[in-house]
């Protein structure tokens, strides 16, 4: 008895048929599936948007309620009404103040971070300027130093 080929015409052109279907339909396989991934995004993306509006049209019509805007005054800006005395009460160990038994001091020797911080931010501003301008004055040193010299045995 012969021997039966393994492929015969048939399935060889069957093989090659299923491999063209395969890679002809790779390509829009793998976009359909991209855009549904970014269609996805796309909607999550709007469903944070739309969340945002809602929670910006909640903050817009408490704005409308006139006490609100007297409260916000008040705790935001200090504000007092006419015939009231506004106090502000200061924490004298400072709010973020460092515990007692670990006392930190600034290299340039100021009494420390409360006091920085009680300072009007224009003040600020201009230290920092006068730092500048002193930083600039200060003699810039030539290069670096050669190594001393060694005597030769």
């Amino acid at each position: 008895m012969a021997a039966r080929p393994r492929f015969t015409s048939r399935a060889t052109v069957l093989v090659l048929v299923l491999c063209s279907l395969v890679a002809i339909l790779a390509y829009p396989t793998r976009q359909f599936i991209s855009q549904r991934a970014e269609i996805s995004a796309q909607r999550a993306k709007a469903e944070h948007a739309r969340q945002q509006v809602e929670q910006l049209r909640r903050d817009k019509a408490r704005w409308q309620d006139p006490e609100y805007v007297k409260a916000q005054a008040r705790a935001r800006l200090h504000y007092a009404m006419p015939g009231e005395t506004p106090y502000i009460a200061v924490d004298p160990a400072g709010a973020g103040a460092a515990p007692s038994s670990a006392p930190s001091a600034p290299a340039d020797g100021t009494a420390g971070g409360a006091v920085k911080a009680a300072k009007p931010w224009y003040s600020s501003i201009w230290d920092s300027v006068d730092a500048a301008d002193t930083a600039a004055l200060a003699p810039i040193p030539a290069g670096p130093t050669p190594p001393p010299a060694r005597p030769h045995p």
